[in-house]
């Protein structure tokens, strides 16, 4: 299965489906279900005070918090920034800027026990192991 890392809080705001986009300095061609993966390092990002006011529950680094699909990877464009900046909230969690890519996620499943996993970077795979 194909896991991203994402530093925290931003997993568990993806978790909670109050963040959709995940941003890239990168595109992917990879579309399909993807473990959200909580790295231990925290983001240390201006954004983190405004995602915390959004925050449900407490967060959980160093786990898989949930299945999603990645559906589309899109490139950042003066329009596009334009409808994060005017239209959603999603510029309080993260990095919109040309030339930047915005990974669509859509939630499948939250895990009901989070998985204890070691992170990477860029989409990894994840073996369960029994």
């Amino acid at each position: 299965m194909k896991a991203l890392s994402i530093k925290e809080p931003f997993a568990t705001l993806i978790r909670d489906g109050i963040k959709i986009y995940e941003t890239r300095s990168f595109k992917t061609n990879y579309r399909g279900e993807i473990y959200i993966h909580a790295s231990l390092t925290l983001s240390k990002s201006e954004n983190v005070k405004k995602a915390n006011k959004y925050l449900r529950s407490d967060i959980k680094p160093g786990y898989i918090l949930c299945k999603c699909e990645l559906v589309d990877c899109i490139p950042m464009t003066k329009e596009f920034i334009d409808y994060i900046n005017n239209e959603t909230n999603e510029s309080d969690y993260g990095r919109y800027e040309l030339g930047r890519y915005a990974w669509k996620l859509r939630v499948i499943e939250i895990l009901p026990e989070p998985i204890k996993a070691k992170g990477k970077l860029g989409i990894w795979n994840y073996t369960i192991t029994l």
